[in-house]
């Protein structure tokens, strides 16, 4: 099976049929990105679909020279950008990230759970926007350092910092809620 650069070599060449390749690889990890990102379902599916309708037609503009996935994050980071300007003042999240039922856990363990769960989506919330993408790219989506630093254009050290900064407020704002409940 080829690679992702391989698949989107082809949509360059005009085999845009290929581009549901990448669609089937990728549209659930860039839907749960941008849903914890903004928290909302049915934005989150619409920028899922205004990336691949980006990635069609600026298929050109691919080089090959870094990850397929580290450019179309980027790809998704400018949708969502785009997406928060046009629809300011920020609107307040109201979902809880979707959670995969665990088989057998017993009911207070899942309550439990679920006030964690709920507890981290809260804290997450608080960071600002930077500080949240930083850690949904490097945590969630699996991306490595190096390719988030030239997503942000700075320097490795720079994302190393970031990510710690973000993990330490993070923390201290999920404290801060367990605290109050």
């Amino acid at each position: 099976m080829p690679d992702d650069e391989q698949v989107m070599i082809q949509v360059q060449g005009g085999r845009v049929a290929m581009l549901a390749i990448l669609f089937e690889r990728h549209h659930v990890r860039l839907y749960n990105f941008f849903l914890r990102l903004s928290g909302d379902r049915s934005l989150s599916e619409d920028l899922v679909q205004e990336v691949f309708l980006r990635i069609l037609k600026y298929r050109a503009s691919f080089r090959g020279d870094s990850k397929f996935t580290t450019w179309m994050y980027q790809i998704g980071r400018n949708a969502h950008i785009d997406q928060l300007r046009a629809r300011r003042p920020e609107m307040p999240i109201d979902e809880v990230w979707e959670q995969k039922p665990c088989p057998g856990p017993r009911p207070e363990q899942k309550a439990e759970s679920e006030q964690e769960a709920d507890l981290l989506a809260r804290a997450l919330e608080k960071l600002p926007l930077r500080k949240r993408e930083v850690l949904l790219l490097s945590r969630f989506q699996g991306l490595k350092y190096e390719e988030i630093a030239g997503l942000l254009s700075c320097s490795v050290q720079s994302v190393k910092v970031l990510v710690h900064r973000s993990l330490k407020d993070l923390r201290r704002h999920y404290l801060d809620l367990q605290g109050e409940a």
